[in-house]
């Protein structure tokens, strides 16, 4: 009984000194023991100094993107990369030109031949836009003549015997037959839809003032389905809404596919003229003609720095 005691009183000692060295037992008394001073200071508002918590901050990973800022011009759903994107582009490059309307003859150089870049009329600028992409509609259109002279109004309108490489691609009438001969005509519609940028349409404006241009991909306000015209009447080179403004006498598309195909041998024309001896317009009736073609919103125009010189030549 004695060594049951002994030991039990060996434990409660072990035990009691292991709580000792864990600090709870210094801690017991210390919270027992009373101050000698039983007046407590509070500490005022001014005197409690508040820390405010800063919260780490990380700025989460931005992706950043390269984005390619496209030109103003182009709409969705239509291909740059194609030709008829590039032969669109190559037409609304024709704004940046200064060209003073003149239709004068001038001889030039075969193939790939130019009248001064200063001047120019409205054929010039669907001639120049696909120069651009290397098309020389000079020599094709020459080519086609010589094949098939009397297929083309040259004896009947201006009295030729023979292709002249100088003017018969400038002529209106004559890249008409020339782009219905080859397979390019599309039919001639009121629906805008039909109409895509690298198109080309013919009118008549007037009595006997035939007129050609390029859709280009810009829509216009008024209708977000139709495309604008760049074209060049009396003013240069401007892009204007005119698509349905005038009767429409023609619609192209010809592309690189239509170089070398066997040419249909006829002449078609939706108006019918009558020729004349003189049938070129004078200054006035082609600067009222222009005030006719311009567009209801501010269009691209440069300004005639000398009267426009007009020719029979159409």
């Amino acid at each position: 009984m004695l060594n049951k005691f002994s030991i039990l009183v060996s434990v409660l000692f072990v035990s009691a000194s292991i709580t000792g060295c864990s600090g709870t037992k210094s801690q017991s008394n210390a919270s027992l023991q009373t101050p000698k001073s039983s007046t407590v200071k509070t500490a005022t508002k001014e005197e409690i100094k508040v820390v405010p918590v800063v919260f780490e901050k990380r700025t989460p990973a931005k992706r950043i993107q390269n984005r390619v800022q496209k030109p103003r011009y182009l709409q969705p759903g239509i291909n740059n990369n194609s030709f008829a994107g590039k032969l669109s582009n190559a037409a609304l490059g024709r704004l940046r030109h200064n060209v003073r309307y003149d239709g004068k003859y001038i001889k030039i150089g075969y193939p790939w031949g130019d009248v001064p870049p200063n001047i120019g009329v409205c054929t010039d600028v669907v001639i120049r836009s696909y120069r651009k992409l290397g098309i020389d509609l000079q020599s094709l259109v020459h080519q086609d003549i010589s094949r098939a002279f009397n297929t083309y109004p040259n004896p009947a309108k201006w009295g030729l015997s023979k292709p002249d490489t100088n003017i018969d691609h400038r002529r209106v009438y004559n890249l008409r037959n020339f782009f219905q001969r080859n397979g390019a005509a599309l039919p001639i519609t009121r629906n805008s839809r039909d109409y895509k940028p690298g198109d080309i349409v013919t009118w008549m404006v007037g009595v006997d003032l035939p007129h050609i241009g390029v859709v280009v991909n810009r829509r216009t306000k008024a209708d977000p389905n139709r495309y604008m015209i760049v074209h060049n009447i009396a003013h240069g080179p401007q892009i204007e809404d005119i698509l349905f403004r005038f009767p429409i006498t023609g619609h192209y598309r010809y592309t690189p596919a239509h170089i070398g195909n066997t040419p249909q041998n006829r002449y078609m024309v939706s108006n019918k003229y009558t020729p004349q001896r003189n049938n070129s317009m004078t200054v006035e009736q082609l600067n009222q003609a222009a005030i006719l073609l311009a567009a209801s919103t501010p269009a691209v125009q440069r300004k005639v720095t000398q009267p426009a010189r007009v020719s029979s030549f159409r």
